[in-house]
C-alpha cells in the first residue's frame, strides 16, 4: 500500500461535499475516480495531495512515497524555455553532473596526488557519486525529455520557445509533459485528456499503462478509462464505493449491485408487510395474542434495509426538427482557410453532406477543425474556393468556447433574450430538464462551471429546433452521464449532424463516415473511430509494400540490367515489408544494446579511477579519463542514432 485516505469529510459551509471518504491505493494501481460534476472528485484529490484540509478523516503515506498532483488546466506558468523547464524536473541530476566533472579534473590534477587522504577521499566520493548518477538515470535525462516532449505533441518545435509564448492548452500539455518527467510514485492526474489530439491521447495511454508508479485520475473519457484503469472509486451523494474492473465493468457492476439491491429490499418489504397485516388481525384475538406480540418483538429486531437509490437526476432532452430540409444539405469544395500573416492552414478540402448523414471531423490540434467550422457558419472568411447550403438548410451552431453566452445575463435570461416569444413557465421547464430548478436559473452566467455553461448552450440549442446541427467538441465539460444523454438525444435526431470531437467513445457511437483535416485536404473513412482506426492501419500497411516493391524493383533493374523481375506478387511485397520491418527494430535494439555496453563501459571505468593501482598512477588516471571522455562522445552520437530510428 502506498496511500489511504480513511474517513475523508468536507463541508463548505453548510454544504457537505464528501462524507466518510475511504481511498486505498496499491503499487502500480490504475484508479479511476468518476463521478458528476460537482461530486467532489477535485476537492478529494487536493485534499490528497495537501492543498486542502480536509474537515475530518486522515491521510496515511508510505514512508518516502512521492504524491505528484496535476490539477486541471493547470498550465505552466514560467519565464524559461520549454527545454529549460524540464531540465528543471532533473535540477539533482544535472548538480551532480557537474560535481563529477569537477571531481575528475581534480583527480587528474598532479598536485592532488601529494596528499594520500585527500586523493582517496576524492576517489570514494567520486566512485560514489557516479553510482548514485547511473543508477538515478542520469545518462538518460536528454532522451526522457525528448521521447516525453515529442508524444505530448512538442515534437515539431523549437525547445528554446519560451513557455510564455505558448497557448493556454500547449501549457496544460506542457505541465503534463512536466509531471511524467518527473515520475511520481503515486501520480494523481485530474482530467488530463483536455486539450489533447486523438495522437496524442493514444501516446498517453500507451505511456500510462507502462508506467512504473500507481496512478488515480479524474476523468470523464470513457474511452480513456477502458484503455487505462484497472479501478473504478465512484462518488455518489458525498460517498464512495468501489468497483474492480474499467469503467464499462463498473456500469455492469453498479447494475447488477443495484438489481440485487432492489430485490433484497423488496423481499423484505413483502416480509414486512405480512407480519405488520398479521399483527394488526390477531394482536387483539385471545387466542392468537401470543403469536402476534411474538411476530411484533420479531419486527422489531429487523435490520431494516435502506431502498437502493437509483440513478442521480440526469438532463434530459431531445433535438427536434421544425422544417426538413432538402436532401443536399451541404457543399464545399476546395476550400482553404488560414490568417494574415500566419499562412494557410489548410487547403483543397472538399465535403458533401446529404441529409440525415452523421459526420465526424477529426484532425491534429491546431489544424483548423474549428475554424471551418466558423467559416460554415458565417463566422470567419476563407481564403479560397467555395461551400454552398442546401435548400430549406436551419443551422443549429454549438461552439465549444461558449462565446454566444451573455455572461452579465441570468441563466433564464440567457434563454428567454434567445426566445422571447416563449412563456416563462415553458423557459422554466426547459432550464428543469437541463438540470436548472429554484434559484439556479437565476445564477449568472458569468459564475457558471464549465459544464453548466456547455448545459445553457445545449438548452438554447435544442429550442432552436434546426435540422442541420455543427457542434464543437460537443462533450468537452460534460460528465459522464451528461454525455450519455447528449448522445441519446443525437441518436434519435433526425437532422443532419457535423461535429468535431476528441471523444473517441463518443465517436464510436455517433460518427457514420470520419472526416480527416489534413494540410492539403481531407480523406474521407466510412463507419466508426474503430473502422477509421483499422482503415489508417490499412493504408498504412499498403504504402510500406508498395514502398517494398518500389525498393525491390529498383534493386533489381540496377543489379540485372534489362532482365524484368516479372512483377513482385503481394505474397512477396508484404514479407519484404515485414522484413525491413523487422531489419528496423534490429537495428533500434542493436542501438540500444550499444547504449546500454558504453555506459556499462563508462560506470567500469569511472569505478576504475577509485583503484588503487590507477589512482596513485598520474599516467593511468589521465588515460582512464581520456577513455571516459571519448566513450560519452561515443554515447551522445549514438543516443542521436537511436532517436533517428524513433522518428
Amino acid at each position: 500500500m502506498l496511500l489511504q485516505a480513511s474517513g475523508i469529510t468536507k463541508n463548505y459551509g453548510v454544504t457537505n461535499i464528501l462524507s466518510n471518504i475511504n481511498l486505498m491505493v496499491n503499487d502500480r494501481e490504475r484508479i479511476g475516480l468518476v463521478g458528476v460534476n460537482g461530486a467532489g472528485k477535485s476537492t478529494l484529490l487536493k485534499i490528497i495531495a495537501g492543498e486542502i484540509r480536509p474537515d475530518q478523516g486522515q491521510i496515511f503515506k508510505a514512508k518516502e512515497t512521492r504524491l505528484g498532483y496535476l490539477a486541471q488546466n493547470s498550465g505552466l506558468q514560467s519565464d524559461r524555455s520549454i527545454w529549460d523547464e524540464m531540465l528543471q524536473v532533473f535540477a539533482h541530476l544535472i548538480d551532480a553532473e557537474k560535481e563529477l566533472r569537477d571531481l575528475e579534473q581534480q583527480i587528474a590534477d598532479p598536485t592532488l596526488m601529494a596528499d594520500d587522504k585527500k586523493y582517496a577521499d576524492t576517489l570514494n566520493r567520486y566512485a560514489t557519486r557516479s553510482d548514485w548518477f547511473r543508477e538515478q538515470g542520469g545518462y538518460e535525462v536528454e532522451t526522457k525529455i525528448k521521447s516525453i516532449l515529442h508524444g505530448m505533441g512538442f515534437g515539431s518545435f523549437s525547445f528554446d520557445t519560451p513557455i510564455h509564448t505558448l497557448s493556454g492548452g500547449q501549457r496544460t500539455r506542457l505541465a503534463l509533459a512536466r509531471i511524467l518527467l518527473q515520475a511520481p510514485d503515486v501520480l494523481m492526474l485530474d482530467e488530463p485528456t483536455n486539450h489533447l489530439d486523438i495522437e496524442t491521447l493514444t501516446w498517453l495511454e500507451d505511456y500510462l499503462r507502462g508506467y512504473a508508479g500507481a496512478i488515480v485520475v479524474v476523468s470523464h473519457d470513457r474511452y480513456f478509462l477502458d484503455a487505462l484503469v484497472t479501478n473504478i472509486v465512484e462518488i455518489e451523494r458525498h460517498q464512495s464505493k468501489r468497483y474492480t474492473g474499467n469503467y464499462s465493468k463498473y456500469i455492469e457492476l453498479k447494475a447488477a449491485d443495484y438489481e440485487i439491491e432492489s430485490k433484497h429490499y423488496e423481499r423484505q418489504q413483502t416480509e414486512i408487510a405480512k407480519m405488520e397485516d398479521f399483527i394488526r388481525k390477531n394482536i387483539v384475538r385471545a387466542t392468537t395474542t401470543k403469536r402476534a406480540q411474538s411476530r411484533r418483538k420479531a419486527l422489531e429486531k429487523i435490520d431494516r434495509l435502506e431502498k437502493p437509490l437509483g440513478d442521480l437526476k440526469k438532463a434530459s432532452f431531445t433535438f427536434e426538427v421544425e422544417l426538413t430540409s432538402g436532401k443536399e444539405v451541404l457543399q464545399i469544395s476546395d476550400l482553404a482557410m488560414g490568417f494574415p500573416n500566419k499562412g494557410t492552414l489548410f487547403k483543397n478540402v472538399s465535403l458533401d453532406l446529404r441529409r440525415g448523414e452523421t459526420v465526424a471531423l477529426i484532425g491534429p490540434n491546431g489544424i483548423g477543425k474549428s475554424t471551418l467550422l466558423k467559416a460554415l457558419v458565417g463566422q470567419m472568411e476563407s481564403l479560397n474556393g467555395s461551400f454552398n447550403w442546401g435548400t430549406n438548410v436551419k443551422l443549429g451552431y454549438y461552439d465549444q468556447e461558449q462565446t454566444g453566452l451573455n455572461p452579465n445575463n441570468t441563466v433564464l435570461e440567457e434563454l428567454w433574450s434567445a426566445y422571447p416569444h416563449l412563456e416563462e413557465s415553458r423557459i422554466r421547464t426547459v432550464l428543469g430538464n437541463f438540470l436548472f430548478s429554484g434559484e439556479d436559473v437565476l445564477k449568472k452566467v458569468m459564475s457558471l462551471s464549465g459544464g453548466e455553461k456547455a448545459r445553457v448552450s445545449l438548452a438554447k440549442l435544442m429550442l432552436l429546433k434546426a435540422n442541420m446541427l455543427i457542434l464543437d467538441e460537443p462533450t468537452n465539460h460534460l460528465d459522464l452521464f451528461s454525455k450519455e444523454v447528449l448522445e441519446s438525444a443525437l441518436m434519435d435526431y433526425e437532422g443532419t449532424l457535423l461535429f468535431i470531437s476528441h471523444d473517441r467513445y463518443f465517436l464510436n457511437k455517433m460518427a457514420e463516415r470520419i472526416a480527416e483535416l489534413g494540410p492539403t485536404g481531407t480523406q474521407h473513412f466510412l463507419g466508426n473511430y474503430d473502422d477509421y482506426v483499422e482503415k489508417k492501419q490499412e493504408i498504412a500497411e499498403m504504402l510500406a509494400e508498395a514502398a517494398a516493391a518500389t525498393s525491390k524493383e529498383s534493386a533489381t533493374n540496377n543489379g540485372s540490367g534489362d532482365k524484368s523481375s516479372g512483377g513482385s506478387s503481394s505474397f512477396e511485397d508484404n514479407k519484404q515489408a515485414k522484413r525491413d520491418e523487422r531489419n528496423r527494430q534490429r537495428k533500434q535494439e542493436q542501438i540500444e544494446a550499444d547504449i546500454a555496453q558504453l555506459e556499462t563501459e563508462i560506470a567500469e571505468l569511472e569505478h576504475k579511477l577509485t583503484l588503487p593501482e590507477v589512482y596513485q598512477d598520474y599516467v593511468a588516471v589521465q588515460e582512464t579519463q581520456t577513455q571516459i571522455d571519448e566513450k560519452k562522445s561515443r554515447l551522445a552520437l549514438t543516443y542521436e542514432q537511436w532517436e533517428e530510428t524513433m522518428a
